[in-house]
């Protein structure tokens, strides 16, 4: 029995087709994988399905009838809930005034009556919260469950999950395929978006493959394998970027000695961080999202002062320096935000020369033909699908991240602080970008990789730190760190045994 029917989905934006006639089920009590890279049609499809677009041609069956899905409300009415990696809960209020909020005859919630009616129900659907606790206390796994529970509490029977482990530990990436298989045998249906193979061939039973806005097709996870999601995808197999062990490496050429910082909210973020990496060496900063990293990678970008320590890339002091002064120092930066990257309505030309105006400076003037010039070079260099004058704000994720690649690494930087750089990207821009990074490393570059992937962290790091709350809990070898290992630590769970620089 079908759960869901979309038949003929065609969503358009202007003279862009986001979904071309796109056919799609979801059968009762199934978990469904939903892949594609970047800008094929996913995210599209899913907005459609729960009433943030509407499709332009096409039709939509809930349990065999004909639905018009016109807003959220009308989702969730028809037991559709969905999941996404921003969590929209309110960290003041407690699990079950989060549960029921929006969802109480009035505008009062009772809060003893909430916390019986909230254990009930995660009592009913096995999932593990404390209805009481401030969401603010709560871990991000635990957040998640929350907002499934939130979803369930609703009656949803049909489930949508958006990159559902992008912000979990290996431990808490467990206990949610646990929680989704105990929900699937009690008839949930569940729709899976991830663009982590593995985590695919590991959870779902279905898998249907997105590529240009067109279906690719659907198979059964018993009847493919990682390297043919993999070819359906992008149109050829991947094999996965790793390094290769044994280079020589050089002097040290980023020194973090003694580092503090604090947060946005005046709390201390980084505590006395000690770090170097040498030529030839990436160094991996494994950490789940929240402890520090982002604060670290602001301070070597620049947009964040210190309150203590100090940075130096070869002998050169950095500390407190501004943007402009660390690019010139030979500095690579390609910040976590891809969007805060770029300026979305300059050109994609202009963006690549962003950082190096003065370069481009004829008799007191932009020379814009040698800043055309430079992009063509880059473009083509980089394979960015974009002409030097579109608006850098219609590009794909994969290909704005090029953008910023493109201008942090054609440099040559002796020190290269990539965050995030594969966040949200498909599984072709994903060994596109991994790959730059090992060539930097290769070059003789220093590289500092601050991600929550672990599974990225594991394959191009020549060492690893983990941080949690703000400290480097331990720095070892990649070829002594196991996954289990890392994720106790990065949970802080464990305690590391040394800490080597």
């Amino acid at each position: 029995m079908h759960a869901i029917q979309m038949r003929g989905i065609t969503k358009r934006f202007g003279p862009v087709v986001a979904n071309d006639h796109i056919n799609f089920d979801l059968e009762q009590g199934e978990i469904h994988a939903l892949l594609g890279e970047n800008g094929a049609g996913k995210t599209t499809l899913m907005r459609i399905l729960y009433g943030l677009y509407h499709a332009d041609e096409g039709e939509i069956r809930v349990d065999g009838e004909v639905v018009h899905i016109a807003s959220p409300k009308d989702a969730i009415r028809l037991g559709i809930g969905m999941v996404t990696q921003h969590f929209a809960l309110v960290p003041t209020l407690s699990v079950a005034e989060n549960v029921v909020l929006g969802y109480t005859d009035g505008f009062r919630v009772e809060p003893q009556a909430a916390q019986q009616r909230v254990a009930e129900a995660a009592a009913r659907f096995g999932i593990e919260v404390d209805p009481a606790a401030l969401v603010r206390h709560l871990s991000v796994g635990e957040r998640q469950r929350v907002e499934i529970l939130k979803a369930l509490y609703r009656n949803a029977r049909i489930l949508i999950l958006d990159e559902p482990t992008a912000v979990l530990v290996p431990q808490e990436v467990e206990v949610l395929f646990e929680t989704l298989e105990r929900l699937r045998q009690g008839g949930l249906s569940v729709i899976f978006i991830s663009h982590k193979l593995y985590e695919v061939m590991t959870v779902c039973d279905r898998i249907t493959v997105l590529r240009d806005g067109r279906v690719v097709g659907t198979v059964d996870k018993e009847a493919t394998s990682q390297a043919e999601l993999a070819r359906m995808m992008v149109g050829r197999e991947t094999f996965g970027v790793t390094r290769q062990d044994g280079r020589p490496q050089g002097p040290v050429l980023l020194r973090i000695e003694n580092l503090s910082a604090l947060d946005q909210k005046g709390l201390p973020a980084l505590k006395e961080v000690t770090l170097e990496v040498r030529a030839g060496e990436i160094l991996g900063v494994a950490g789940v999202s929240g402890n520090g990293q982002t604060e670290l990678s602001h301070v070597l970008a620049g947009t964040l002062k210190p309150t203590e320590g100090r940075v130096l890339v070869g002998n050169e002091d950095l500390t407190g320096a501004d943007p402009a002064r660390i690019s010139a120092a030979g500095v690579g930066r390609i910040p976590e935000d891809r969007h805060e990257g770029v300026i979305g309505e300059l050109s994609v030309a202009e963006n690549l020369a962003l950082e190096y105006l003065d370069e481009f400076v004829k008799g007191g003037r932009l020379d814009h033909r040698r800043i055309r010039q430079h992009a063509e070079r880059l473009i083509a260099e980089y394979q960015i699908k974009a002409s030097p004058t579109d608006r850098t704000r219609t590009l794909s994720g994969g290909n704005m991240q090029k953008v910023i690649l493109a201008r942090a690494l054609s440099r040559n930087p002796r020190v290269v602080i990539a965050s995030q750089p594969t966040r949200g990207l498909d599984v072709g821009a994903t060994e596109y970008v991994r790959s730059k990074l090992l060539e930097q490393r290769d070059r003789g570059a220093a590289v500092l990789l601050l991600s929550e992937d672990l599974d990225e962290v594991l394959a191009l790091s020549d060492r690893i730190a983990v941080i949690y709350e703000g400290r480097i809990v331990d720095v070892l070898p990649a070829s002594e760190a196991d996954v289990e290992q890392l994720g106790l630590m990065m949970s802080g769970a464990r305690e590391g045994t040394s800490a080597r620089v």
